[in-house]
């Protein structure tokens, strides 16, 4: 019986570590399109913020989730094409531009999101993939998931055959990486560029609103709690690369929960520590990556967070 409790307790970790992997694989993803670019977007927490009231707001309004997602969608693409506009054409310096816009969100949301508080959303589905669901363990644990869960999954792997194996792919790494050699190709530098960014903030509305609606569905201030930070600090983690993303999602949803895992045990550890966890793997994670600096430089694109002006 022991035993089966505990084999239980595991396929719900698993189960959650998914749920949790997911809000980090979107956004990651997301910000490793625009960094393959060439451009470092700090507004994730922001946009992430904005897009969560955003996607909240849409469903306790409509009482349609997917109107919710294209909400919080559409809240983050708008913000990341104001950071493009600034950055790209105006040539503002991308990581003051971004840590702006990452206190916007946080203040912004915060102030929309006063009439939302008590506000409540209708009472969420159960998701289930036929018969797959009612194994053993393995069913709870990977087969009842939200539907987002897998589309992450299966954007990261059609995200690695656009980079890797398309024209289109090849012709944004080089934007990336020389876009003066772009540029003399004539290729428009500046409008992929732009797009890069708009589809990495729509990412990153994306998983903000999976926040609000399908991870925790409420609205509190500050709900994102770190998590776009995480996302940008994974991007380095996996070295931009969309697979090393993904598993590095997993792997910061799973520190993120086996807190709460820890406490339902009965673990004797202080709540603060616990909810440090993930923190501190971050923290921990980025230290062992910069001990081999060269690792790093092989895979980072050549020209992230550098300017470009044409015939400048």
């Amino acid at each position: 019986m022991m035993e089966n409790l505990a084999l239980q307790s595991y396929a719900l970790l698993v189960a959650a570590t998914l749920n949790a992997g997911t809000v980090l694989a979107l956004a990651s993803l997301g910000l490793l399109i625009n960094e393959k670019a060439g451009i470092v977007n700090l507004g994730a927490e922001g946009m992430m913020l904005c897009a969560a009231i955003a996607g909240y707001a849409a469903v306790v309004h409509s009482g349609s989730d997917v109107l919710g997602f294209a909400a919080g969608m559409l809240a983050g693409a708008f913000m990341a094409a104001v950071f493009g506009v600034l950055v790209i054409w105006l040539n503002t310096n991308q990581y003051a531009t971004g840590l702006a816009l990452s206190l916007f969100g946080a203040g912004f949301s915060a102030f929309a999101g006063i009439a939302y508080v008590q506000a409540r959303i209708p009472e969420r589905p159960h998701y289930a993939v036929p018969w797959l669901s009612d194994m053993a363990l393995l069913g709870p644990a990977l087969f009842r998931q939200h539907p987002l869960a897998y589309g992450a999954i299966a954007f990261a792997a059609v995200l690695v055959w656009f980079l890797y194996r398309t024209r289109s792919g090849l012709i944004l790494r080089s934007v990336g990486e020389n876009p003066e050699s772009a540029h003399a190709l004539g290729y428009p530098v500046r409008r992929i560029r732009l797009a890069a960014v708009v589809t990495g903030g729509a990412l990153c509305g994306l998983a903000g609103a999976y926040i609000s609606i399908v991870y925790t569905p409420l609205w509190v201030e500050g709900m994102v709690a770190g998590k776009g930070w995480i996302a940008l600090a994974l991007t380095t983690f996996a070295t931009w690369r969309p697979g090393r993303v993904l598993l590095g999602a997993y792997l910061f949803g799973g520190v993120t929960m086996l807190q709460f895992h820890l406490q339902g045990a009965g673990v004797d550890v202080p709540s603060q520590f616990l909810s440090m966890l993930p923190y501190l793997a971050t923290i921990a994670v980025l230290a062992l990556i910069s001990r081999n600096p060269q690792w790093i430089r092989v895979n980072m694109p050549a020209s992230i967070g550098k300017p470009f002006q044409p015939g400048g």
